[in-house]
């Protein structure tokens, strides 16, 4: 697989410093020289106005002489500059960039205020006297009502090219310095996400390889760390989901292969007559025996599989589970009466009315029911118990069998898994009970738990909403 990411990022840093570069070259340069212009040719022309208005009306009415109006305009060259006093026809009648001079006047030939359109200054050789480009502003001097002249002011070009360019210059050193600052996101962006990127990759490179056991060494406390955090963590689930799906096909083969096994025997050994006529009874009842272990093990797999579907929607009602307790306790009598076992009620109130699936928690109460029974001695006692507390609903299974050891109590809820390591010894068990139980309680966001002293006895308890409803 090619890695872009990385070049993509320095070459759109690239474009983007030539962009930028480009964009201050073309359009940056006419802003500049526009603004430089304006400043110029807005000072030149309050200049311009000033003299017109004020000193330039005093030598049109004599009152300076043409020397010292002469020495007035040249103590006010800035930079520069020319400052003309113009004939209505064209005549230069001064000009502070030469002597003065009292005849022979230099004439612009194609001298014509109008060609001004109305500007307040142009560039360009001002009516084509000057070689070279120039600002020029121009203002008339009027008095008693008549135009008597003008005062022109005008700058090279050149000059204000030069600063132009020097703005534009301190523009590019800052771009520069913006341009170098931006450089080092380069760095920043390889350390802080391309790097770990990689890291993310090679590890989604390993979990699909199928090392699962991979971990990504990322510990960053951002974006891209939650996402290897996230990875990781599914990696482990679907370590753990192989582990089980691994454990489940060896537990369903196990018990599969078993009841199989007798009945493929038995039934051969009547076929091919092994087994005489007058024992073949017993033997099909051991056939029988195993085909039902067959169909309950086939059942309880298939309640599982029900309650794993995502979405699966519980009937929720309202019932007495009191009624529920002694209905599920009597499917019990004939086994109990075999072993010589009783189940002792203690139920609060004649009713106890609960919000929940009525068919599922009789498969809880049943299934709770049949484990106590299958490991309590003979001549015991089970206590089935409800109580109220702070509107929860407790009910409580209580034998007095041979209790589970300490280090069993956390797998009890797995699927298949049995306290009895010899599954030939189970009493009848799937080791689906206890996983159907969980999944069913848990289905109603209600807790279930189990206290057991191995030689005393277990207990197990489970929570359910009270119905709000009053019954």
């Amino acid at each position: 697989m090619k890695k872009f990411l990385f070049a993509k990022f320095i070459t759109a840093m690239i474009f983007l410093g030539l962009l930028g570069f480009t964009a201050i070259s073309l359009i940056g340069t006419n802003l500049v020289e526009n603004h430089v212009e304006s400043v110029y040719s807005g000072r030149l022309y309050r200049e311009a106005s000033k003299i017109a208005g004020q000193r330039a009306v005093k030598y049109y009415q004599e009152i300076d002489t043409p020397a010292e109006f002469y020495g007035f305009l040249s103590s006010s060259v800035y930079e520069k500059e020319k400052i003309w006093l113009i004939s209505p026809k064209g005549e230069i009648l001064m000009d502070t960039s030469q002597s003065f001079i009292t005849k022979d006047f230099p004439k612009i030939d194609t001298f014509n205020p109008v060609q001004c359109n109305g500007s307040y200054y142009q560039v360009g050789k001002f009516f084509n006297y000057f070689q070279e480009d120039q600002l020029s502003v121009m203002v008339p001097v009027t008095a008693n009502m008549r135009v008597k002249g003008y005062i022109a002011i005008h700058l090279p070009m050149s000059l204000l090219y030069k600063q132009r360019d020097s703005l534009l210059n301190n523009i590019y050193i800052l771009f520069l310095l913006f341009l170098g600052i931006m450089l080092l996101i380069i760095p920043v962006f390889y350390f802080m996400i391309n790097r770990p990127l990689k890291k993310i990759t090679q590890g989604a490179n390993a979990f699909a390889s199928g090392n699962l056991k991979y971990n990504i060494p990322l510990n960053t406390e951002d974006e891209l760390g939650y996402l290897a955090l996230t990875l990781n963590y599914m990696s482990d689930e679907l370590d753990m989901t192989g582990n089980y799906q691994r454990k489940f096909i060896s537990n369903v083969s196990h018990d599969f292969r078993s009841p199989l096994t007798s009945i493929k025997g038995y039934t051969e050994a009547i076929l091919d007559g092994t087994i005489p006529p007058e024992m073949q009874e017993k033997y099909l009842k051991i056939v029988v025996y195993e085909t039902d272990r067959l169909y309950k093990l086939t059942q309880s797999m298939l309640t599982l599989n029900n309650l794993d579907e995502k979405g699966r929607q519980l009937d929720y009602s309202d019932f007495d589970i009191n009624r529920t307790i002694k209905t599920t306790a009597e499917a019990f009598e004939g086994i109990c009466r075999e072993k010589r076992i009783s189940i002792e009620l203690l139920l609060t109130g004649q009713t106890l009315f609960v919000y929940a699936d009525m068919g599922q928690i009789q498969q809880v109460l049943y299934n709770l029911i049949d484990n106590a029974i299958k490991f309590s001695p003979l001549d015991s006692v089970i206590k089935v118990e409800s109580t109220l507390k702070h509107e929860t609903v407790f009910i409580s299974v209580k034998d007095t069998g041979c209790g589970i050891p300490k280090e069993s109590l956390s797998k009890i809820w797995d699927r298949f898994y049995k306290i009895d390591t010899s599954r030939g010894k189970d009493r009848k068990g799937t080791g689906l009970g206890l996983s159907i139980v969980k999944e069913i309680i848990n289905s109603h966001k209600q807790n279930i738990n189990v206290i057991s002293t191995e030689g005393v006895g277990t207990e197990f308890i489970f929570t359910l909403q009270k119905s709000t409803n009053k019954n």
